[in-house]
């Protein structure tokens, strides 16, 4: 099924055709999100061709580790690198679905197949059908808008309430109309944010590949049809995250000052 982002009204006619797509379009629709891992091997995993991946990507239902409360994700794609920060506390669900495909190298030698300028770059189809095939059914339950999808900022696109699954777009613009939709982001991309312009667009958002097609064929399909779509080399899992601080003592006196918030404002 396809996955996209459309504008309210679009949406409504898609939900009374039962006819959800999974890929943001004239108001783009995040990616949905897979399951998360727990394989220690798989952190330093990094895949170099659509026939080698880490095995554990075939059962996702196993993949269900707790994602730290920041982490951040080192993208290396054919046009440079960027990098996106992930805040848990946004949407715990997909920031967990999302620290364990990463850490699975499910996002390896995936494409950025569709880019719509001034809206979204999409991308969260595996190389492999098989890997796609073991995802197809691993819905998540979605999380309450916390952040808007500003730019920058990355989301799980859908095929309907509480469908993510893979997919996930980065907005290239803010797309305030996504948050009334349900679409609730997870991260933002802090460094190399004008690599992520620059992925090649010419293709159209209606001649781009098909997402089904992409499903079962896999990267050849793009290969013959849209070689010149960008890619990801690897996505990795970088640095550390930060070492809880110990518990502070009792106060001799009580304090009415408040502690300010660990997670970044929308």
């Amino acid at each position: 099924m396809k996955r996209t982002v459309f504008a309210i009204s679009i949406m409504a006619l898609a939900l009374a055709s039962c006819a959800w797509a999974q890929t943001p379009a004239a108001t783009p629709k995040p990616a949905t999100t897979a399951k998360s891992g727990s394989s220690k091997k798989a952190a330093a995993h990094a895949v170099t061709s659509p026939s080698h991946f880490d095995r554990a990507l075939l059962r996702p239902a196993l993949l269900k580790e707790t994602a730290p409360a920041t982490y951040q994700v080192k993208f290396v794609t054919t046009r440079g690198d960027f990098t996106v920060a992930v805040t848990r506390a946004w949407a715990p669900l997909g920031a967990d679905r999302f620290y364990n495909l990463v850490k699975h190298g499910f996002y390896n030698n995936a494409s950025f197949f569709r880019v719509v300028p001034n809206f979204v770059v999409q991308f969260g189809i595996n190389a492999n059908p098989a890997v796609t095939k073991a995802w197809k059914k691993s819905d998540i339950q979605d999380d309450p808008v916390t952040q808007s999808n500003k730019k920058g900022y990355l989301t799980f696109a859908t095929a309907g309430p509480n469908t993510r699954t893979t997919q996930i777009f980065i907005n290239l613009k803010d797309n305030g109309a996504l948050d009334h939709q349900g679409f609730s982001p997870f991260g933002q991309v802090t460094d190399g944010m004008h690599v992520v312009e620059m992925f090649y667009d010419q293709y159209g958002d209606t001649a781009g590949p098909n997402q089904e097609q992409l499903e079962i064929q896999g990267k050849p399909y793009l290969d013959k049809g849209w070689p010149k779509l960008d890619s990801i080399k690897t996505a990795t899992i970088v640095g550390a995250p930060a070492a809880a601080k110990p518990a502070a003592k009792p106060a001799t006196k009580p304090t009415t000052k408040r502690a300010p918030s660990t997670a970044p404002k929308p």
